[in-house]
């Protein structure tokens, strides 16, 4: 017999009536969202790649002041050159 995934061993758990949310005192899940829930989380599927602090958004306003001040701030022109 193939070894079992913690995913399929939850939803066997589920299906049998014998699935607890929390530890084995806690409510019986009834809830086949929530079976899967719990499954993903047990198998760690359920941690989503997190976006990078490097990842910076700006609004458009915020856009339009960063460009007036690359135009306007320390720039030596054509003249100065």
């Amino acid at each position: 017999m193939a070894k079992m995934t913690k995913e399929h061993k939850v939803m066997r758990e589920y299906k049998e009536g014998t699935l607890h949310s929390g530890s084995k005192h806690g409510p019986l899940v009834k809830s086949r969202a929530q079976a899967i829930a719990i499954a993903l989380s047990e198998a760690g599927k359920s941690n989503t790649p997190k976006r990078s602090k490097k990842t910076v958004h700006h609004s458009p306003t915020m856009l339009q002041v960063d460009a007036q001040t690359l135009h306007s701030h320390d720039r030596p022109t054509s003249e100065e050159i």
